[in-house]
Formats: C-alpha cells, sequence, structure tokens
C-alpha cells in the first residue's frame, strides 16, 4: 500500500476522532488540569474540615500506633459512626485523619460508588466534620470529589470508566496520527516551516498553523497521558502487553494464613508496617472487612517518585502482622516499575511541582486543538460547498 491511502486514512481517523470525541476530550483535559492540584485545592476550599486545629502550647504533632488506635476507637465506640472500613493519618501538622467508611453493596455499573469520609483533628482528636466522596456537588466540600470522578468516572461508575479508557485509546491514536501527518520532509526549511506559526492576513492560515505547531510539542505529551488513561482504566489492555516482557505485580486477593487468634488491632497492624520499614510514612490503612481478610497498609518511602500516600503496599496477616506480600516499587521487577511511573507521569508528582505546572498546561491543549481543528475543518467544508 502507497503511503498515500494511508495517510489518507489516518487524516480521516485523527479528523473525526477529534469531531466525535473532541468536547470529551477538552473535559478530561480541563478536569485533569485542576485535579493536578487536588490536595491543596481541597484544603484551600475546605479549611475547617481538612486543616488541622491550632495546637496548644507545646503540644507536637505526633502519628503513632497508639493515636491510629485512639482514632479507631473513638469512632467504634460512637454509635453516629462505627469502624471504619479505611484511615488515613495525617501527613503533615496542618492535616487531618480522614476516616472512611464503604457503602455497603456493590454499585450498578452506571452508578457511581459513595464513600463517606469523617475528618478527625490530629490534636483534639475530635471530629471535625464529614462529607460523601464521590458525590457531585458544587459545593466546596464536594467540588473537588465531583472533579475527581467527573475526570475519571464520567460521574456513572464503572461505564464512565470504561468510556474514559476507551476515549484514551482514541487521544493515544491521534496524537500518534498527528505526528505522522505533520511529518515534514528532512529539510531544514520544511522542518522551519512546520513549525512556524503565520497569520498573513488570513485567519484560517493562522488556525492551520498553530494547530500543526503546536501539535507537535504536545502530541508526545498526550500520548504519554493517553497510555497512562488506558492503564488506569482498561488495564487488560496494557497489563498483559507488559507481562510479555517483564513481571507484573501480582493483584490476587489474599487470605490471613493463621487462622487461630485475635485479630490484630489497627495500631498493632501500624507498628507491624514500621518496623518493615521504618523511615516511611504510613499513609493508608485498610481494616479487614472479614475476620479471614489481612490489613492492606501502603507506605510512602522517601525516594519514592509517587508523591501523596506513596506505592508501596503491604499485605498484613491480620493475626501474625507476617507480611503475606511486600510491592517495594524500588525493588520491583522493570515491568513493575514501568506501570508504577504511570500515574506519577500523569498526574505530574514525578517531577514536583514544576510537573504539575507542566501537566495543567497541556491540559488546556485538548481545548485549543478542538477549537482550531474545528475551524479549519468548517473552513474546508464551506469552501468545498
Amino acid at each position: 500500500m502507497s503511503k498515500r491511502p494511508i495517510k489518507w486514512l489516518l487524516a480521516k481517523l485523527h479528523l473525526y476522532a477529534g469531531l466525535w470525541f473532541g468536547a470529551l476530550f477538552v473535559l478530561l483535559g480541563l478536569t485533569g488540569s485542576a485535579i493536578a492540584w487536588m490536595p491543596e485545592l481541597d484544603a484551600y476550599l475546605n479549611p475547617t474540615l481538612l486543616q488541622a486545629s491550632t495546637p496548644a502550647a507545646g503540644q507536637v504533632f505526633r502519628v503513632t500506633p497508639g493515636t491510629v488506635q485512639a482514632v479507631v476507637d473513638q469512632l467504634t465506640a460512637d454509635p453516629a459512626y462505627g469502624k471504619p472500613t479505611q484511615l488515613n493519618p495525617p501527613a503533615d501538622a496542618r492535616d487531618v485523619y480522614v476516616a472512611s467508611y464503604r457503602q455497603a453493596g456493590k454499585p450498578s455499573p452506571f452508578s457511581q460508588a459513595i464513600v463517606r469520609q469523617v475528618m478527625v483533628d490530629p490534636y483534639t482528636l475530635q471530629v471535625k466534620g464529614e462529607r460523601d466522596w464521590g458525590r457531585f456537588g458544587l459545593t466546596r466540600p464536594l467540588l473537588m470529589s465531583g472533579m475527581f470522578h467527573l475526570h475519571r468516572y464520567l460521574l456513572t461508575g464503572d461505564t464512565g470508566k470504561t468510556v474514559t479508557g476507551i476515549s484514551g485509546v482514541l487521544l493515544l491514536l491521534m496524537a500518534l496520527s498527528g505526528i505522522y501527518l505533520w511529518w515534514p520532509r528532512m529539510q531544514w526549511t520544511a522542518i522551519k516551516r512546520a513549525l512556524t506559526v503565520s497569520h498573513g492576513g488570513s485567519w484560517p492560515r493562522f488556525n492551520y498553523t498553530l494547530h500543526k505547531a503546536a501539535g507537535f510539542f504536545a502530541a508526545p505529551v498526550l500520548a504519554v497521558i493517553a497510555f497512562s488513561g488506558i492503564y488506569f482504566n482498561l488495564p487488560q489492555l496494557v497489563v498483559p502487553l507488559v507481562d510479555l516482557v517483564s513481571t507484573v505485580p501480582d493483584t490476587a486477593k489474599l487470605n490471613n494464613v493463621q487462622r487461630d487468634g485475635a485479630l490484630l488491632d489497627a495500631g498493632a497492624a501500624m507498628a507491624a508496617a514500621q518496623r518493615l520499614y521504618p523511615q516511611a510514612r504510613v499513609s493508608r490503612i485498610v481494616l479487614p472487612a472479614k475476620k479471614d481478610l489481612p490489613y492492606d497498609i501502603r507506605v510512602r518511602q522517601p525516594d519514592e517518585i509517587a508523591h501523596g500516600d506513596g506505592a508501596t503496599r503491604i499485605t498484613l496477616d491480620a493475626r501474625s502482622g507476617l507480611p503475606l506480600r511486600i510491592r517495594d516499587p524500588l525493588t520491583a521487577s522493570y515491568g513493575e516499575r514501568f506501570l508504577g511511573w504511570q500515574f506519577p507521569l500523569h498526574s505530574g508528582q514525578a517531577f514536583g511541582v514544576a510537573g504539575r505546572s507542566f501537566i495543567t498546561l497541556f491540559g488546556l491543549m485538548p481545548l485549543l486543538f478542538m477549537l482550531t481543528g474545528t475551524l479549519v475543518w468548517w473552513k474546508r467544508r464551506r469552501g468545498r460547498k
């Protein structure tokens, strides 16, 4: 097959994917730009809910197994809350404990799962308030939650997650086809012309040259973002490919090995995790929902590229406290490390504030491409008529 039919097919794919899915790409780009700063924006919008009170004179911020267990015991004893399913200890002196309560039953494929979050002050151990994470709303407590679930699930649960994954496939194809369509002859004048934005008294020319030049710089970044989005939402398309060349992480559910004896409390489980990683910060403790299930604990090691909760996962036997499985990103296989890089790249966390600023900027690119691409298409369509 000659290059002309291939180029024609790719041009049609690029055009109609942009026309049919452009609005979705714009939505995902704008919400992605916002949630790149989600922890900061959420705390700024909800200071009474997500920011700790001023400590008393001489009071020192500490997160220990004892304080974690005190929070769990206090909530468990209160009939308004009960035993949480997950507890996120505060990351710093201004942060709060976040206890989560999963919704009973499994949501339908078209409904969004709602998680009740209860915030506890780290100094007074008093409840500061609560909200429903996953519920869409324009109020301050729900704004960033709604933004995240709009970006990831389109507010429709697993169905929206699948649609988002498919849009990632289309965005990846658009980025790759765009690079192919842009590629000029390997001559300096042709390359310079392909990277030049010109007006010359013609707005259609300006739109066309801006679309091409901006696409050259944005396409590689959008391709990386699209690929990671496919991995998050349709891992069945990505993990088998990675498994062909390297070991991928084991995600099978585990049960306790030790059958007899009392279950460890949350504080003891945290202490067991700290013995394994004494320099790491315990960021998440998932309490066993049943007696035969283990603890799932996440910690962040100092050298991890993933910020926030980190990516080190420890599965502990809920009776013996011994590790059943450890997923350590610093010692993992190349395949697991490759997959572990996807979220830090997607969110910009891998490169700190500069990386998140970079992602915020490129989250605006789909809007630019939809506007310029639509104007170019409309001008050509009118010209043909």
